[in-house]
Order: structure tokens, then sequence, then C-alpha cells
């Protein structure tokens, strides 16, 4: 009598997951497209910075220099005497910082870009690890720069929160959360990854 090998419930369930790796409701596709987003979204701010540079560059020119941070009783107006004297008001400074800005923002978009391009790629490769690193990477540059420059260097440091007209911590935590959601799905546990390569 001879005998026949019968598929086991693990083999099958390995050869589902590996046809679902990738497709419509799969982790792989909600990742791509998000970091794809986010990538699109940086590219696109990176744009505004450069060729609307001097409105753009307002912005940071009253951070840096806290001129407005006395709750919108006008420009250099009952200014707080205590911590004042973080600001910039060198004009050659802040024009760093505002250049150093654009040059970051570009570099995460172009970073998410080439993310993008290795998750599309994994479609079919069925290996994700180059497309996670990558991401990883963009997706923290974004958090640095929103949550570590201006939620916190912006926001207490140089005293944004008391600014009424030049005051970007709305935005700067919503694009934070944009990101480490953004890291989350990259980072979930799923079988999706079992074919990754590993991380040293």
């Amino acid at each position: 009598c001879a005998k026949v090998d019968l598929p086991t419930r693990g083999n099958a369930m390995t050869d589902q997951t590996k046809k679902q790796t990738w497709g419509f409701g799969s982790l792989a596709m909600a990742a791509a497209v998000v970091v794809a987003i986010n990538g699109l979204y940086m590219l696109l701010v990176a744009i505004g910075n450069i060729f609307d540079y001097e409105t753009n560059f307002d912005f940071v020119n009253h951070v840096l220099r806290m001129d407005t941070t006395n709750f919108g009783q006008g420009e250099g107006v009952n200014l707080d005497p205590d911590v004042i004297g973080r600001a910039i008001t060198n004009e050659t400074l802040i024009t760093i910082a505002y250049v150093g800005v654009i040059i970051w923002e570009s570099l995460a978009a172009l970073i998410l870009m080439f993310a993008t391009f290795l998750w599309i790629k994994s479609s079919k490769t069925k290996i994700y690890f180059a497309a996670r690193k990558f991401s990883t990477i963009g997706l923290l540059m974004i958090v640095i720069l929103f949550m570590g420059g201006f939620i916190t260097i912006g926001g207490e440091w140089f005293q944004m929160w008391r600014s009424v007209e030049w005051n970007g911590l709305e935005p700067a935590f919503r694009n934070s959360v944009l990101a480490i959601f953004g890291l989350v799905l990259v980072h979930l546990p799923s079988p999706q990854w079992l074919s990754d390569e590993p991380v040293e």
C-alpha cells in the first residue's frame, strides 16, 4: 500500500500566508501606503519651503527670536525676561537653521520615496527587510523634526506655546502622530515579515 503524504494544517496556512503577504487588506499594503503618503507629504513640505522661502522663513525667524511669545500682545511687547535670553537674533544662524530644516525634510522625503519603491519591489520578492528599514529611518526623521525640533525645542525651549501668530505646535503634533502611526504599522509583529533578513 503506497503512502500518501497529506498537507498539514500548518503547511496550508503557510502557503496561504505567502499568497496574502501583499494585496489589498494586507499589512504590507497598509504599511506601504502610509509610508508613501508620509513621503509625499514631506516632499510637498520641502518644495513649499523652497519656493515660498520668505513666508516660511518668517515662521522660523519669529520662533527663534521669541518676539511674539506674549500671548498675542504684539511683537516685542511684554516679553518674559526670564526666558528671552534663549532667543537667537543672529540672521546668519537663523538662516542656517532654516536651511537645515529644508535639507532634513528633503532627505526624509527621498528616503521615504525610496522605501515606497522597495515596498513595491517586495510585492514580488516577499522580502520586506529593506523596505521596513528605510521606512523606519524616514519616519524617525519626521518624528525627530516635528516632535524633537518643533514641539520640544521650538515649543518649550523657544516658548512657541506662548505665541498666537507663530505657533506650529498643532501641525507638528499631527505630523508626529502620522509618522508614529506608520512606525507602528511597519513594526507590528506579523508572519509576513518571517522571510525578512535577520536584523543585526
